[in-house]
């Protein structure tokens, strides 16, 4: 497979653990915790390695945290471009309430980035050895990143020659646009922000999407419409393609291994639709498993099967 670059600027290690109930004012006996890798960009490349593909995963990594991030990454026998910062990693807290079902997540804030700091993850990128045919940026933006930084990454992307995908929302996402990317994956709130108005129905959403693809800011866009499926649009016109339905058990991660799935898919040759649905496949494989486990590959082939 051609060679894939996830870029993660706001990794994270994602603590979850389960409490009978929710009670404010009062100590809360949780059942032990588990540990994961987090952070928009090693998510996906912790599920492209779960579905049998490689890709390395470029990263800041600071303090015992960092440590840390780097040795479960390890585990699961992920290629990595830690660059080192000042700052600790940051940790983030998911905790189920047994006896509702419901999920609290708390998202804690990535440490600030010097501009050497960030600035040095750019050259990593533009000077890594073996040119990369996709790079996938994902995720937010810590402080002291400027905010044209996904645009700067796709700059770089389009002098190596690599297909940038980029998953993020705001003014981020609006500057990358700004220089031209591959794929973008927006759900139908971000893109009514970032076009400035509202895709109420399915004509309009049609009509903002292709709007993206015929500006040049985009060759694809893959509009999330949650359990409804996908809008793609590009060159070649507009298409819905409905998501497999499948029980529901935890919506985290779903996002991320979608845009693994589309994204292996291409590095491997086939075609976009035939990518967007395996990442359909992907991403509805990850919301049948619990808390904040990925997709599992046994469940995306059986999915895909099903819907091709």
């Amino acid at each position: 497979m051609q060679r894939v670059i996830t870029l993660t600027m706001n990794p994270a290690i994602d603590k979850s653990s389960s409490v009978e109930k929710v009670i404010a004012e009062r100590k809360l006996y949780c059942k032990p915790p588990h540990f994961e890798p987090g952070g928009g960009g090693i998510n996906v490349s912790r599920a492209i390695r779960k579905l049998g593909g490689e890709s390395t995963a470029l990263f800041p990594s600071g303090g015992p945290t960092g440590d840390y991030l780097l040795e479960l990454l390890a585990q699961e026998g992920l290629d990595c471009l830690p660059v080192p910062v000042e700052g600790r990693t940051r940790e983030n807290l998911v905790v189920l309430e047994e006896t509702t079902g419901l999920q609290f997540r708390f998202g804690m804030p990535g440490p600030p980035l010097r501009e050497a700091e960030w600035q040095r993850c750019l050259e990593v990128l533009a000077e890594t050895r073996e040119k990369p045919a996709y790079i996938v940026a994902s995720g937010s933006l810590p402080s002291g990143v400027p905010s044209d930084f996904y645009a700067r990454v796709a700059r770089i992307g389009n002098s190596l020659g690599a297909r940038v995908i980029v998953d993020t929302s705001g003014e981020a996402l609006h500057q990358a646009l700004q220089e031209g990317v591959y794929l973008v994956k927006p759900n139908i709130r971000e893109l009514g922000e970032l076009m400035g108005r509202e895709p109420a129905d399915e004509k309009s959403q049609v009509e903002i999407a292709m709007e993206l693809v015929r500006t040049g800011k985009t060759a694809v866009v893959a509009l999330s419409l949650g359990a409804a499926g996908v809008l793609l649009a590009s060159a070649d016109g507009s298409e819905r393609l409905r998501t497999p339905v499948v029980p529901i058990r935890s919506k985290v991660g779903a996002g991320d291994s979608m845009v693994a799935g589309i994204v292996l898919s291409l590095a491997q040759g086939h075609s976009l639709r035939e990518a967007i649905r395996y990442g359909l496949a992907a991403g509805a494989a990850a919301v049948m498993t619990p808390g904040s486990e990925l997709c599992r590959r046994e469940d995306v082939e059986r999915l895909y099967g099903q819907m091709t």
